[in-house]
This record gives C-alpha cells, sequence and structure tokens, in this order.
C-alpha cells in the first residue's frame, strides 16, 4: 500500500514537473505586459488634467470649481484641495474644511499679492485633536493678461514637502493656462457678437429706409403688394435681427435672402435680375449667422445701384464632397482691387469700422473674418472683381467642423 502511494505521488511531481516545462517552453520570448509602470502613471495623469480641464474652460464659478476640486487634488496629491476666486472659496475637496476662514484669509492675502506662500502648522491653528492639517500650499492663479483671478491651495498633512509645493505650483500654472484659454473663448464669443451688430448696423440706416420707401409707393397703388412687402420686410428683420444663435443653416439665410429680394425687386424692377442655383443637399450646412446676406445685399447695393439698365445677382451652392463651395455674382459696375484691398487693409489696422468706410469693405471684411474664426484661415473670402467687371465672391464651408452647429 505505501509502495503504490509513492508510486502516485511520483507520478504527480512528473506531471507537474512537464506541465511547468512545457509553460515555459510555450512562454513567447521578449514578453511584455500590457503598460509598463511609467506608461501607466502618464495615462492616469493625463486623463485626470483632462476630467479637470473641461470644467476650468467653462470659466471659474462656484459649480466649475466644485467639479475641478477633486481632480485637481488627485493632480497634487494632497489630503484637499480648495479654489477661491478674488472673493471668497469656491469649493474644497477633502480634508480641511474647519479651516476654511484660515485659508480663505491666506488665499486673499496671495491674491492681493500675487505671490505663492506656504502655511505652516502654526499659522493653522486648531482645537480639534483629530485634525490633520499640518500645512498648506497657497498659489495665485493668473489670467491670460496676468491678472491674479483667484487662488489654488493644497492641503498638507505635515510640514508641506518641497514635491508638493513644486506639484502645486506647476497645477496652479496649468489650471491658470485652461482659465485663460476659457477667457479666450468668452472673448471670441462677445467678438462674434460684436461682429453680427456691426452688421445689423449697417443693414438698418441703408436697407431700411429704401424698404420703407418702395413699400410707401404701393400703399395707394397696390395695397394688397404693400401688405405682402410688410409681411416679407417684417420677416427679414426678425432674422436679421435676431437674438440668439452665432450659426445659422444656408436654408435659413437663403430665405432671408429671398425675403431680401423681393423688397428689392419691388425697388428696382425688372432693371433688378436674380438666378439661383443652390443644390438641395448643401441646405443643412450650417455656416455663420448673416454670413452670405451681406455678400448679395452688396452686389445689389454696389453692383448695380451705379448702373444703367439691368443687372443680374447670381446665387450658387453646390456640393463639393466635403464642403459646400457658395459663389455670390454681380455683372454691376465693380470695383478697383487695388482700392478694395486698401480699404479691408484699413478696417483692419482701425481694428473697428473707421467713420466714412465703404459699406462693401465693411461687409466683405467682416464676412472673411467671422469665417476664418469658425472654419480656420484656409476657408475666408475670395472676391474677383475689376472696374466695369461686375464682382464674384467666393466662399468654402465645411459640411461638419467641430463645434459649429446651427443655433449655438
Amino acid at each position: 500500500m505505501t509502495g503504490s502511494l509513492s508510486a502516485v505521488v511520483g507520478v504527480i511531481c512528473l506531471v507537474a514537473a512537464l506541465a511547468a516545462a512545457l509553460v515555459a517552453v510555450l512562454r513567447p520570448r521578449g514578453h511584455r505586459t500590457i503598460a509598463t509602470a511609467t506608461q501607466r502613471a502618464t495615462y492616469e495623469v493625463l486623463h485626470t488634467a483632462g476630467l479637470a480641464a473641461e470644467p476650468l474652460r467653462a470659466g471659474l464659478t462656484a459649480g466649475n470649481a466644485t467639479k475641478a476640486a477633486r481632480h485637481l487634488r488627485a493632480l497634487v496629491g494632497a489630503v484637499g484641495l480648495a479654489l477661491t476666486d478674488t472673493a471668497g472659496l469656491l469649493a474644497l475637496d477633502g480634508r480641511g474644511a474647519h479651516h476654511q476662514t484660515q485659508l480663505v484669509a491666506a488665499a486673499r492675502r496671495v491674491v492681493t499679492a500675487g505671490r505663492s506662500t506656504v502655511l505652516k502648522e502654526a499659522e493653522l491653528p486648531c482645537d480639534r485633536v483629530d485634525c490633520p492639517v499640518r500645512g498648506a500650499v497657497v498659489v495665485p492663479l493668473t489670467s491670460a493678461d496676468g491678472r491674479v483671478v483667484g487662488a489654488l491651495l493644497a492641503i498638507a498633512d505635515g510640514v508641506p514637502a518641497p514635491g508638493l509645493v513644486q506639484a502645486t505650483l506647476e497645477t496652479a500654472h496649468w489650471a491658470g493656462n485652461q482659465l485663460a484659454l476659457a477667457e479666450l473663448d468668452s472673448s471670441r464669443e462677445r467678438l462674434a457678437r460684436a461682429e453680427v451688430r456691426a452688421l445689423r448696423a449697417q443693414i438698418s440706416p441703408h436697407f431700411i429706409y429704401n424698404a420703407l420707401t418702395a413699400i410707401g409707393s404701393f400703399v395707394r397703388t397696390d395695397p394688397d403688394r404693400a401688405r405682402e412687402l410688410i409681411l416679407e420686410f417684417a420677416e427679414f428683420t426678425r432674422y436679421s435681427f435676431r437674438a440668439h444663435g452665432e450659426f445659422t443653416t444656408l436654408a435659413e439665410e437663403l430665405r432671408s435672402i429671398d425675403r431680401y429680394l423681393t423688397i428689392e425687386r419691388a425697388r428696382f424692377g425688372d432693371r433688378l435680375q436674380v438666378r439661383l442655383q443652390i443644390a438641395p443637399e448643401v441646405l443643412p450646412v450650417t455656416l455663420p449667422f448673416l454670413c452670405l446676406q451681406p455678400l448679395v445685399e452688396n452686389a445689389v447695393r454696389h453692383g448695380l445701384s451705379g448702373k444703367p439698365g439691368t443687372g443680374m445677382v447670381s446665387v450658387e451652392a453646390r456640393d463639393a464632397g466635403t464642403e459646400c463651395h457658395i459663389t455670390v455674382e454681380d455683372d454691376g459696375v465693380g470695383m478697383d482691387p487695388a482700392a478694395l484691398t486698401a480699404g479691408i487693409a484699413e478696417l483692419a489696422a482701425a481694428g473697428s469700422d473707421p467713420v466714412g468706410a465703404p459699406g462693401a469693405h465693411v461687409g466683405l471684411s467682416n464676412v472673411d473674418e467671422r469665417l476664418r474664426a469658425a472654419f480656420g484661415d484656409g476657408f475666408g473670402l475670395v472676391v474677383e472683381t475689376g472696374p466695369g467687371s461686375g464682382t464674384r465672391v467666393s466662399m468654402r464651408v465645411p459640411k461638419f467642423h467641430p463645434g459649429v452647429r446651427a443655433g449655438s
């Protein structure tokens, strides 16, 4: 019985040895893990930074600070982390809430002085026996123009080590960059709204006066026509002066242009001829609000108003794969290319619309800048013109572009 048991044990040991040898033979040489410790650490840092960046890019508010604080604390490696603006505490994640008054006072000093500071245990007295707070690092948060807009505080459970100080400084610098980008986004939106207001101001004195004059001429002779034109004028102004949305669709812009041309045809009569060639598949394409309309207005006002006889305005929108190609053309009096270039350069140098600047220069420059801001420098206007040769203005609009959608 003993001999049989020994034999069985020997067989088991032999099988185990053979299995181990087989595994060793089958294991590929140079086998690597999915990620090294360094790669995993890099991923964790970048992922956490991305989670903190999103709320910071929306601006320094209490809600955004609360969302970002937890991720910033992970980046710094502190037991607690607080964010303040120039007025007071916005968010505190982790330990240290019972030191809020002392931390806010320290943050205000840092905001005023614009210099970082390290708080030691003596500067954070506490009656609680179990208090974990032994120090803090307080660093100012600066905006794009160097203004101090708040402070970042890393709370330590011991004397703040040089590593914590450096991590807090770097994290505060990175957070400040995110806030600067938020300000840039906000200023870009304000600029876009200001540019739209500039176009609306351009529309008001010229078109509205002429439209009302044209409508008034039909009140007695053709009341039905006058009523129709009033409704078209009302819809045109409603669209042009709407209060929301930096972007619109090509279909909406074309509808407004049709109303505009209906009123202008009432004024010019048979002198104004219009030709539209629009591919149905590009109607949903998104483009900046009041982007196409000023080009048509310029074609009528500056292309045909000074031309004797009949004039033609053509609007074409073609499907070009990933893009929509749009042209507005007239066979009017045209412009001197050198004078047009000089006028646009004058607007760019002035930074705003100079008094007495020709409307064509204002409209073309405004639309060109807004296209480039929305889609990139490769999507500006192309103008072909000459004295007595009419004017052709072309633009390319991508069918899809990140962050660009109608009504936004």
